[in-house]
C-alpha cells in the first residue's frame, strides 16, 4: 500500500509510524485508519520487528475522528472506518510486538480510545487528553467506557466522560492513564531509552507475557492464574531465554 496519511520508518528492530495530517491535527479519516491497520498487520508478521512506536506529526498526536465524517456519511454498524478502528485496537492488544504511543499534543475521543490499546504510553507534560464524546453527542464505539474505567477506575472515568474536560500528560500519569509524562523536549529521548531497555530482554518472552496479560484483562483472576499455569512456550522461545540468561550472567 502507498501510504499517504501515515509515515512508516523502520530502524533495525523498531518501527516508527507517524500520523501525518498535521494541518488537521492528525484527525482520523477512513484513509488514515485503513493505512494504519495495513501497516500494523504487516508489522505484526515481521519477526525482525520487536517494537512499534506511533507518534503524531506537528503539534498533535490525534484530535480524534475527523468530524466531517458525521456531516456526509451515515455512521452505523458495518461502516468500514469503525471496523478498521476495532481491528487496529485488536492488533495493538494482541500482536507480539510491544506497542508504544509517543503522545505529543492533543489526543481526543476516538484517538484516546486507540491510545488506551497500546502496551505503553509516554506523554508530554503539555499533552491534552480527553473524552469528548458527550460534548459532540457521539456515543463511543471503540471501547472507551470499558477500557477507561478499567485503567483509571469507575468514578474518574465517569468524571472524564461526563465533563468532557481534557487533562494534561502530568495528570494522566498521576491517575495511571499513561506510564510517564515528560517535557516535550525530552519525549523522543525518553521513548528511545524505554525501547533500549525493552530490547535488552527476550522478545519471545515479552510476547508471551503480553498474551498472558491480555488474557487476564478479559477473564477472571482464577481463569488468568490457571491460564498462566498451563501456558507453554515453544522450544525456540526457551532456547532464546537460555541464551539471554547466559549472556546476562556473563556481564
Amino acid at each position: 500500500m502507498d501510504y499517504q496519511e501515515i509515515i512508516l520508518k523502520q530502524e533495525e528492530q523498531i518501527a516508527y509510524i507517524s500520523l501525518n495530517r498535521p494541518k488537521k491535527l492528525n484527525a482520523l479519516t477512513p484513509q488514515m485508519l485503513e493505512e494504519l491497520r495495513h501497516a500494523l498487520e504487516q508489522l505484526g508478521q515481521d519477526d525482525n520487528c520487536r517494537i512499534i512506536v506511533v507518534k503524531g506529526e506537528g503539534k498533535s498526536w490525534s484530535a480524534g475522528v475527523d468530524l466531517s465524517l458525521f456531516s456526509n456519511t451515515k455512521v452505523e454498524p458495518g461502516f468500514k472506518a469503525w471496523e478498521d478502528g476495532d481491528a487496529i485496537i485488536n492488533l495493538l492488544t494482541t500482536m507480539p510486538q510491544v506497542t508504544i504511543a509517543m503522545l505529543n499534543g492533543y489526543c481526543f475521543t476516538g484517538a484516546m480510545e486507540l491510545m488506551m490499546a497500546f502496551d505503553l504510553i509516554v506523554a508530554t507534560d503539555e499533552a491534552k487528553i480527553g473524552d469528548t464524546h458527550c460534548k459532540w453527542g457521539i456515543p463511543p464505539k471503540w471501547g472507551m467506557t470499558q477500557r477507561l474505567m478499567n485503567q483509571v477506575g469507575m468514578r474518574k472515568a465517569k468524571e472524564l466522560s461526563f465533563t468532557a474536560q481534557a487533562i494534561s500528560g502530568t495528570e494522566a500519569e498521576r491517575i495511571g492513564l499513561v506510564n510517564k509524562s515528560v517535557p516535550l523536549a525530552e519525549l523522543e529521548e525518553t521513548v528511545e531509552a524505554l525501547c533500549a531497555q525493552i530490547l535488552e530482554n527476550s522478545g519471545q518472552t515479552i510476547a508471551a507475557v503480553k498474551t498472558l496479560y491480555q488474557f487476564g484483562n478479559t477473564h477472571t483472576l482464577a481463569e488468568g492464574i490457571q491460564y498462566e499455569l498451563d501456558y507453554e512456550m515453544n522450544p525456540t522461545d526457551k532456547k532464546d531465554n537460555l541464551k539471554n540468561f547466559k549472556k546476562e550472567l556473563g556481564k
